[in-house]
This record gives C-alpha cells, structure tokens and sequence, in this order.
C-alpha cells in the first residue's frame, strides 16, 4: 500500500469525519454543560460514571476503570476527581476490605447536580446530532450513533 493508496485514502477520510464529529459533539455539549451548570464534559462523565458504582460484588470501580471509562490518564483522572471532591461533589473512603484501595464516590450534591445536568447534556447531544446530519460526510456516522448499530 502507499501513501495514495484509495483504500488509505478512505481510512484517513473516515478517521477526520469520525474526528470531525467527536470534536462537534463535544464542544456543543461542553458549551452547554458550563452555560448551564458549571460543569465540563469530562467532569459531567466522570459523576456520570461514578454514579453507577453500587455496593455489590465489583461495584466500585478502580481509578484506572474510571480512567479507561473517561478517556483519560490516571494521573489527569486523580487531578479530576480531587477538582470536583474540592467542590464537593466526590468523596474518597479507603476500601473496607483492602485499606490500600481507595474508593470514589459522588456526593448527594453531585448527584444533584448530575441530576439537574442530565438533560442538558441529553439535549445538547440531540441537537449537536441533528445539526451533523446535515453534513453529507458525517450523516453516515450520525446514523450509526443515533441506531445504536455497526454497519454490516
């Protein structure tokens, strides 16, 4: 293969449009979520994430699961959960059974606050969706997104 191979060609177009609409996706959603509640989208999905650890067998999660789940870092996850324990919308407990572990866990604030968020950034994703459907190159992965499906 080289460099102006078509089936290369293809994969580098369909890697920019993929870009092109996390990058859309995420500003709209950013712009909204700080407007309307203070928060960034990386903050909103990790009190997002938290949220639903429970107290069952492998209910809390690992920082490095909350970072995998985050699309950060560790290091970028502990400076994003000691940010948002700061405003006290997290707390961090040592784990009952392994006193090296450390748990994070939202606050009824953060809750709250998640609470009053959800459909902002539900609405916010609706409506960054619908405005990347009228572009021919990203309609197609408006579809996939919106159904839930990988094409055949």
């Amino acid at each position: 293969m080289t460099a102006t191979d078509p089936a290369l060609t293809a994969l580098a177009q369909g890697w920019c449009a993929l870009s092109l609409l996390h990058g859309r996706i995420e500003a709209h959603i950013e712009r909204a979520l700080q407007a309307g509640h203070g928060l960034s989208v990386r903050e909103y999905s990790l009190l997002d994430v938290l949220s639903r650890q429970h107290s069952g067998e492998g209910g809390h999660l690992q920082m490095k699961q909350v970072a995998d789940a985050v699309v950060l870092s560790q290091s970028a996850t502990t400076r994003l959960v000691t940010r948002l324990e700061d405003r006290g919308l997290l707390e961090r407990y040592l784990c009952p059974t392994d006193r090296r572990g450390i748990y994070t866990d939202v606050t009824e604030a953060g809750l709250k606050l998640l609470a009053e968020a959800r459909p902002t950034n539900d609405a916010a994703l609706r409506e960054a969706l619908d405005e990347a459907a009228k572009v021919p190159e990203l309609a197609p992965l408006v579809w996939v997104v919106q159904s839930g499906r990988v094409p055949a």
